[in-house]
C-alpha cells in the first residue's frame, strides 16, 4: 500500500516542515515492514480563480488526478468526524491494507475546503476536533497520525492508548 498526504498550498520553511519531514521519515521507515512502500506528499498550487466555488472544483481535479482509482481516501475535513480513536482509525487503514488496497490518500483542501466530489468519494472524512487549524499544522497532524497507526499496526510501543477503543 502507498501512502499519499496531498494537500493544497505549499508548506513553508519552518518548524511545520519540520515535523511533517520528521513524521514522514518515520512513517516510511516502520511502513516498509508493514507493506507500506511509500510515503508521498504531493502539493497542489492553489488556484487563482476569483470565486471560492470555482477554487475549489479547480482544485478538486487536481487532487483527484493524484489519487489511484482503487485507493482508500481520508479527506480532511472540519465538516467530518471527529470521534474515532486512533486505534478505530488504525484498523481501518489495516482492513483496507489487507484487502489489498494500493493506496492510501489522505487529502487536505485549501483555504476554501473541499469540493462536494473529493467528499463523496472519500472513504472516511476525518475532523481534528472543532476548531479551525492552520493546513500546515493538519499536514503534521496528518502524517503524525499515519505514523500512529502503523506503530498500532506493528504493536510498538509508541502508541500507549487503549488497545480496546
Amino acid at each position: 500500500m502507498r501512502l499519499l498526504v496531498v494537500a493544497v498550498g505549499r508548506l513553508k520553511n519552518g518548524p511545520e516542515r519540520d515535523l511533517t519531514a520528521r513524521y514522514r521519515e518515520r512513517a516510511a521507515a516502520l511502513g516498509r515492514s508493514l507493506g507500506v512502500t511509500a510515503c508521498d506528499l504531493p502539493e497542489i498550487p492553489e488556484s487563482r480563480a476569483r470565486r471560492a466555488a470555482d477554487r475549489v472544483a479547480e482544485e478538486a481535479e487536481a487532487i483527484l488526478s493524484l489519487i489511484p482509482a482503487d485507493a482508500a481516501l481520508i479527506a480532511c475535513d472540519e465538516r467530518g468526524r471527529s470521534d474515532w480513536p486512533s486505534e478505530r482509525l488504525a484498523a481501518r487503514i489495516g482492513d483496507w491494507r489487507d484487502a489489498g488496497r494500493p493506496a492510501l490518500a489522505f487529502v487536505i483542501g485549501g483555504a476554501d475546503g473541499l469540493h462536494e466530489r473529493v467528499r463523496s468519494r472519500a472513504d472516511h472524512i476525518l475532523a481534528f476536533g472543532a476548531a479551525t487549524l492552520p493546513h500546515g499544522l493538519v499536514r503534521v497532524l496528518v502524517l503524525e497520525q499515519a505514523y500512529r497507526t502503523l506503530t498500532i499496526l506493528a504493536g510498538h510501543p509508541y502508541h500507549r492508548g487503549d488497545p480496546d477503543a
